[in-house]
């Protein structure tokens, strides 16, 4: 299942325009949110290279993670690991679980419009599924998704544009927006102080009441403008694919 490309409304103009004179930036260093409690979101992975964290991603089969399609743009695949399990990226904790990737799939993927961006990695072998690592649960297919939803970011980018990157998984509470978003993005904001996703570790999941809904893909000019929503690539017009491309495995590993 592809998304349509919708005629442009003055909304999406306002975002086109928006993102002619200021530039996108990829997405999702958390600014202006808090430590998680560890390992207590068990489906949050770690995409690194030679053990640094370049992106987010989220766990959703023993075999699959998710994550955002520009991630792996000209990324080396065979250097590609995916982390599950952790919390603090500095020490190599008895519950994180490491995974070489064995193939990427994506779905039209349009890198000039920023749609479609998402990406399922295919790891070498099943997670062993625990207290520190399980699956999250996917919204239903076109499953919509109201203006003043509360949802979660997460990440380990940096804390602000200019701050370090923290060892330390976080977590942003943010509110689903409908303004200058465009059908085919989830878009969220965090009204009255400075606080979203920003340049960094894209991919990561936006999680709302227990579902993943969205998966992190840019921002407008630079992070926490607190002018512009952040944009998400919808999990929920994928849904099909996803379990499409899950039932394809899964028929190849059966004897």
């Amino acid at each position: 299942m592809t998304c349509s490309h919708q005629p442009f409304g003055p909304a999406l103009a306002l975002v086109l325009l928006a993102m002619l004179l200021g530039g996108t930036a990829w997405a999702s260093e958390i600014v202006g949110g808090r430590e998680a409690k560890p390992h207590s979101r068990p489906y949050m992975a770690s995409l690194q290279i030679v053990d640094e964290h370049f992106c987010g991603g989220t766990l959703i089969h023993p075999r699959f993670v998710l994550t955002a399609a520009h991630c792996l743009q000209n990324m080396p695949l065979a250097l590609v690991k995916v982390v599950l399990g952790a919390h603090n990226l500095q020490n190599t904790e008895p519950s994180q679980q490491r995974f070489s990737v064995t193939r990427l799939f994506t779905n039209n993927y349009d890198p000039e419009k920023q749609l479609n961006d998402i990406l399922l990695l295919q790891l070498d072998h099943p997670a062993n599924l625990t207290t520190q690592v399980a699956v999250a649960q996917l919204p239903q297919q076109d499953q919509l998704l109201a203006h003043g939803t509360q949802c979660l970011a997460m990440g380990w980018g940096r804390l602000g544009t200019s701050e370090p990157t923290p060892s330390l998984l976080q977590e942003l509470n943010v509110t689903v927006v409908t303004f200058l978003c465009r059908p085919q993005n989830v878009c969220t904001f965090v009204p009255r102080r400075k606080a979203g996703i920003c340049f960094g570790d894209s991919g990561g999941p936006l999680i709302c009441d227990g579902v993943l809904q969205a998966v992190d893909s840019f921002v407008i000019q630079e992070c926490a403008t607190r002018q512009y929503p952040d944009f998400f690539a919808r999990v929920a017009l994928y849904v099909d694919w996803i379990q499409s491309v899950l039932r394809s495995v899964e028929d190849e590993d059966s004897p």
